[in-house]
């Protein structure tokens, strides 16, 4: 690959990965807002790429500071937070990281799914003090259930995948059928929300999605269903989503995403029927290193003139 690629880096990566990058190009690391603006400013036109995640994006204001920007590559496959049309008029060229974490997503919401229809924190809980499985109320089977998902995409493919090894009988919805699926299409979110035991969302963010998990779609769901959120945290309002776990709207919610992120959820911290990782779905020693060697590929495809690998 040639040295002759300065690559502007938004995101943390590790410092093997920061190595790994810094041999293949002239690396400028940029992991603050306040970083980020004063790099920009001050060296934006010495970038011919940028490597950035779908939640920091890159705005068409940025864009404009690097005149010589070519390549913007998102480590992920998300892209939401990139202003798209501006850097197609721009003559930019955008690639993701689709693929390289789908596996390891799919098993966290596998396990997002298990974890919270059987109630393992809950059930930890009460264990721990001393509560013994005749005094608890029994926690429902996943075995034989029926799965919704929103966002049928590679990710959601896979969550399904992994569903049907337990006989679930398995829906979705997207914005069209995909006429190779063997699964139920519903062609609207609510109607799937009524049909599914859980209802487990792949989704992209962005403004089409925005809170699309509204107070309908949950008492839809019921007093016995369960909600699964690996996609974005914009799909579901923080406050709605307390409030029908406090109400008993919904039996329970396992969320790897939400809304305040990098900052805790504070009105869901104290239910019992929720169980919150921090947005690391698609995070293992194997996904992150996949995205970097795709990141590498895509750098050196199109620098060399062979073309980018995934472009979006």
């Amino acid at each position: 690959m040639t040295s002759k690629i300065k690559l502007l880096v938004l995101n943390t990566l590790s410092e093997e990965h920061q190595a790994a990058l810094a041999q293949a190009c002239i690396t400028t690391f940029a992991a603050t807002p306040e970083t980020r603006a004063a790099v920009i400013k001050e060296k934006g036109a010495e970038f011919t790429a940028v490597l950035t995640i779908g939640l920091l994006g890159l705005t068409r204001e940025e864009m404009l500071s690097m005149p010589f920007l070519k390549l913007i590559c998102c480590m992920g496959a998300g892209y939401e937070g990139i202003d798209v049309q501006a850097a197609r008029s721009l003559g930019i060229t955008l690639v993701n990281g689709r693929g390289t974490n789908d596996n390891c997503a799919a098993d966290h919401a596998m396990g997002l799914v298990i974890a919270t229809m059987r109630n393992f924190r809950k059930l930890d809980q009460l264990c721990r003090d001393g509560v013994w499985r005749t005094a608890i109320a029994q926690p429902t089977n996943i075995s034989g259930k029926r799965m919704g998902i929103f966002g049928l995409g590679m990710i959601g493919e896979k969550i399904a995948k992994r569903a049907a090894a337990f006989d679930m009988e398995i829906g979705y919805h997207n914005r069209n059928p995909k006429p190779e699926s063997t699964y139920t299409y519903f062609d609207h979110l609510l109607a799937l929300a009524e049909w599914c035991d859980v209802l487990v969302c792949a989704a992209p963010g962005g403004a089409e999605t925005m809170h699309i998990i509204d107070s309908a779609v949950l008492s839809r769901l019921g007093p016995k269903g369960y909600l699964i959120n690996i996609g974005r945290g914009s799909l579901v309002e923080t406050t709605l989503l307390a409030e029908a776990l406090r109400d008993g709207v919904i039996a329970g919610a396992g969320i790897d995403v939400y809304e305040t992120e990098p900052a805790r959820p504070e009105a869901l911290l104290e239910l019992d029927n929720l169980l919150i990782t921090p947005h690391l779905a698609g995070w293992s020693p194997e996904a992150t290193q996949a995205q970097l060697d795709l990141v590498l590929a895509n750098l050196d495809g199109y620098f060399s003139g062979n073309g980018a690998i995934t472009p979006v």
